[in-house]
């Protein structure tokens, strides 16, 4: 699926930007494509809410965002250029029009400023710019002094985190090169995390230039993430299987609890995402992965004492990671993928020994993908116990969302 962060990057990649100025595209772009509801709220206020040609539409909203959300660009700056850029792309006869909206919202900036405010107090879903029936959604399960913060923490671009591979390096020795490598970072840690694990990275040159990254000394890799394998809690010589387990992320961190010693069978459902994990784990020095298409060995025996489904799901948990999933997602897709869930659940637990954990896990925020699954789950399957689940939030827990259950089968 081609998300808006993937159709970025392979367009910058193409264009000889300066690193401040790709930066500023990102913003524009992503800022954008978050705030996009009130964005076209406040342009219907101008254009009685006629609809507008898409391209029109578009540098409305790139206008407005400069100057509502951004405090770098000078607010005749982002008039002038978004009329340059509406001439420069065929659309001179409504420059004017542009330029009048634009300069109209310069001369009301306090009054728009407070009416913004206001939205977001009575009407969530367009004052934070999410879609009605999610707010919705959420509302009916938290107070409203919880669904505003999660909004907020949707709309926030996100932190960037690194695991130490504790393969290659320490965390001392890591530090130091970091030192040497511009990376200003400090320690993060949660109770599930561990500690001298998790680093929050404040500034940074580009990752994948750094001799610290080629050489696998660590991971990006957001903390909430980590909740499912210290749920597996892997040991050397263990037997495992990671499901759906690329990119690596998750895969990677259990060989690393390993040790490189055991086998880990890694899986996934198509081949250039094989690629991905063998790719990660080349880097990152692990060499117990075994990486296998999902379909190649689905009918065997029990074999593992130790899995990890970490099943496809909505991604509500990880909404300020994905800037057009808002947009995407729609209430049927979460049905769906519950049934998909299931069949994974089903499908690994059959390959579990008697005696073995199973760890089942979403990045989503919503309970039909994450404890009615593993309660439909138990119904059909008495062999297997549930010994604990835990879900965490962004605006308790501080990391992304993510749902996490721990079974054991008895029998």
């Amino acid at each position: 699926m081609d998300y808006v962060e993937n159709l970025l990057d392979d367009a910058l990649a193409r264009a000889p930007l300066a690193p401040a100025d790709r930066g500023l595209v990102q913003e524009l772009t992503f800022g954008v494509v978050r705030w996009q509801a009130t964005l076209d709220w406040l342009i219907a206020q101008k254009t009685e809410g006629r609809a507008q040609k898409i391209s029109l539409q578009i540098l409305l909203r790139l206008g407005l965002y400069q100057m509502f959300w951004l405090d770098r660009i000078p607010d005749h700056a982002a008039v002038h250029e978004t009329v340059e850029i509406a001439k420069r792309l065929g659309l001179g006869p409504q420059s004017g029009f542009i330029n009048a909206v634009l300069r109209g919202y310069l001369r009301e900036r306090a009054a728009t400023e407070q009416k913004l405010q206001q939205l977001k107090a009575e009407n969530p879903a367009l004052g934070y710019s999410h879609p009605q029936w999610l707010c919705e959604r959420w509302a009916g399960r938290w107070r409203t002094e919880n669904l505003r913060p999660l909004l907020e923490w949707n709309n926030t671009p996100p932190k960037t985190y690194a695991r130490l591979n504790t393969l290659q390096t320490d965390a001392r020795q890591l530090l130091a090169q970091w030192r040497d490598e511009s990376v200003d970072s400090f320690f993060f840690q949660r109770d599930w995390t561990g500690e001298n694990l998790i680093f929050e990275l404040k500034s940074h040159p580009p990752l994948a230039s750094l001799p610290s990254f080629q050489q696998g000394l660590f991971y990006l890799q957001d903390p909430g993430t980590l909740l499912a394998v210290r749920e597996l809690d892997p040991r050397p010589g263990d037997q495992v299987l990671d499901l759906c387990a690329a990119p690596g992320g998750k895969t990677t961190f259990i060989a690393q609890l390993m040790k490189n010693q055991g086998r880990l069978v890694a899986r996934d459902h198509a081949p250039d995402r094989l690629k991905l994990i063998q790719e990660n784990c080349t880097r990152l020095g692990v060499t117990c992965v075994e990486a296998a298409m999902s379909s190649e060995s689905a009918s065997r025996p029990p074999e593992f004492n130790r899995i990890l489904v970490d099943v496809p799901c909505s991604n509500t948990g990880v909404m300020r990671r994905r800037v057009d999933l808002r947009w995407r997602l729609r209430p049927e897709e979460i049905k769906r993928l519950r049934s998909a869930q299931l069949e994974l659940l089903r499908a690994a637990a059959a390959q579990l020994l008697p005696g073995g954990t199973l760890v089942y896990s979403t990045c989503s925020l919503e309970p039909e993908e994450n404890g009615e699954v593993v309660k439909t789950f138990l119904s059909e399957n008495a062999p297997f116990q549930l010994q604990h689940e835990r879900q965490l939030l962004p605006f308790t827990d501080g990391v992304d969302g993510a749902y996490v259950a721990r079974l054991t089968r008895t029998a």
